[in-house]
C-alpha cells in the first residue's frame, strides 16, 4: 500500500527513534516493509525512513541502483561505524519535495544494521550509497538534510520552501 509521506514541519520528522526490539516487532515487519517499498518506489525515491510515513521506528529502506539493477537494503537499528573523506553534492528528500541543496557528507561510510530477518550485516558505501546511509540515519535521529545547511543558506531557501509547502499534499 502506498502511504502518505510526511513533510517538513511535521513533528514526527524531528524526533529521534528508539531502537527496535526485533523479536517483539518481527510479525509486523513484512507488512510495514511492503508499505515502505511501495511508497518509496511510487515517489521515485532511493530511501525511506519509517518516520517519513509517520512510524516512530528505527528502520529504513534503501535502493541505490547499481548499474541499473535494484539493490534493496533493509536497515533496522542502523549505526554508522566508520567514515572517511568528504564530498559536496546535491541532495533532496521525499519529505521536502521539490527542494534540492548541496550538502557536505562523508565520502565513505560503513554501516551496521539488522536485515529483515534480524541478521546483523555491515557494508561500506561510497557515492550515492554513502549519502543514502547518512541521510536515512539522520531521519532516524530526527534530522532532515536541511539541518546541515548554514544559517545563511537556510534563510536563502526559506521563501522557496514556503512556496513549495503550498503545493504539498
Amino acid at each position: 500500500m502506498i502511504l502518505r509521506v510526511w513533510k517538513h514541519g511535521e513533528p514526527v520528522l524531528k524526533k529521534k527513534t528508539p531502537p527496535i526490539e526485533f523479536d517483539a516487532f518481527k510479525k509486523d515487519l513484512p507488512k510495514i516493509l511492503r508499505n515502505m517499498w511501495d511508497t518509496m518506489y511510487a515517489a521515485n525515491g532511493v530511501g525511506l525512513a519509517a518516520p517519513q510515513i509517520g512510524l516512530p521506528l528505527r528502520m529504513s529502506v534503501i535502493d541505490v541502483k547499481v548499474e541499473e539493477k535494484s539493490a534493496p537494503l533493509v536497515l533496522i537499528n542502523p549505526e554508522i561505524v566508520s567514515v572517511d573523506g568528504s564530498v559536496l553534492a546535491e541532495e533532496g528528500c521525499l519529505s521536502v519535495p521539490g527542494l534540492y541543496a548541496k550538502i557536505k557528507r562523508y565520502a565513505k561510510v560503513r554501516i551496521r544494521a539488522l536485515d529483515a530477518h534480524g541478521e546483523v550485516w555491515e557494508r561500506t558505501g561510497t557515492g550515492m550509497l554513502a549519502r543514502a546511509f547518512q541521510h536515512e540515519v539522520d531521519h532516524l535521529n530526527g534530522k532532515l538534510f536541511l539541518d546541515h545547511l548554514s544559517l545563511v543558506e537556510r534563510l536563502r531557501i526559506a521563501p522557496v520552501l514556503r512556496e513549495l509547502k503550498k503545493t504539498w499534499k
